[in-house]
């Protein structure tokens, strides 16, 4: 009987250890914190892009908007590999406080022409950046940094399709997070591939962005 019963304590306590290691994400709180904040930034981008071509149907927003849906995956990609939840909540609605307020914030101003909206892309995109940049210090993980190498590749290039928008139509972005060094740097530079360990998916909507969106006059 003894023995029957250090049997059974010994196998309830080697389950207990296999579903921890197995539960338990190898990422110190700091890091996973990051990656939920980044999570709901891109969802961020992917929901305004998508209210916002909803009332303008703006090439760029249209294409865009299906990039942050790629740049989103990654992020929970990297999430489930390392056994950390995360919530998608729906369509404008964010956890992080802070993101909420950018997010209503940004609608509004979007809302008032397709100028102000093509601003308000611009904006999310510089703030990714910022982010990124800020980010990519606090950790010295590789996942972590090719997944943030590949997001931030991809804000550069929507920074440049959304500057061109502007462009065209004599108006122009004025940069509020990144230096205007670095913001100059980015839109003379060429469209980037991102990612050659990524599928190519968001280099074509982008590519698509830069075809489509060229030349085309916008509301005011």
């Amino acid at each position: 009987m003894k023995n029957s019963t250090l049997k059974i304590i010994i196998f309830i306590f080697l389950g207990l250890v296999i579903f921890t290691n197995y539960t338990k994400s190898n990422f110190p709180n700091s890091e996973q914190e990051s990656l939920l904040f980044m999570l709901e930034e891109e969802k961020l981008a992917h929901d305004v892009y998508t209210q916002l071509y909803e009332k303008w149907e703006t090439r760029q927003f249209e294409n865009i908007k299906e990039s942050e849906k790629i740049h989103m995956e990654k992020i929970k990609t990297l999430l489930d590999q390392n056994k950390i939840l995360y919530e998608i909540l729906p369509i404008g609605k964010f956890k992080n406080q802070n993101l909420q307020k950018l997010y209503n914030d940004l609608i509004a101003k979007g809302n008032i022409s397709e100028i102000e909206a093509l601003k308000v892309g611009a904006t999310i995109e510089d703030v990714d950046i910022f982010d990124l940049k800020r980010l990519k210090k606090e950790t010295e993980n590789q996942q972590i940094l090719n997944v943030y190498d590949f997001l931030e590749c991809g804000s550069r290039n929507h920074l440049r399709a959304f500057n061109r928008g502007l462009s065209v139509n004599n108006s122009s972005y004025e940069v509020q997070y990144i230096s205007k060094q670095e913001f100059n740097k980015i839109i003379n530079n060429e469209h980037e591939k991102c990612g050659k360990t990524f599928n190519s998916s968001c280099n074509k909507n982008e590519n698509a962005t830069m075809r489509r969106g060229k030349n085309r006059n916008f509301k005011n």
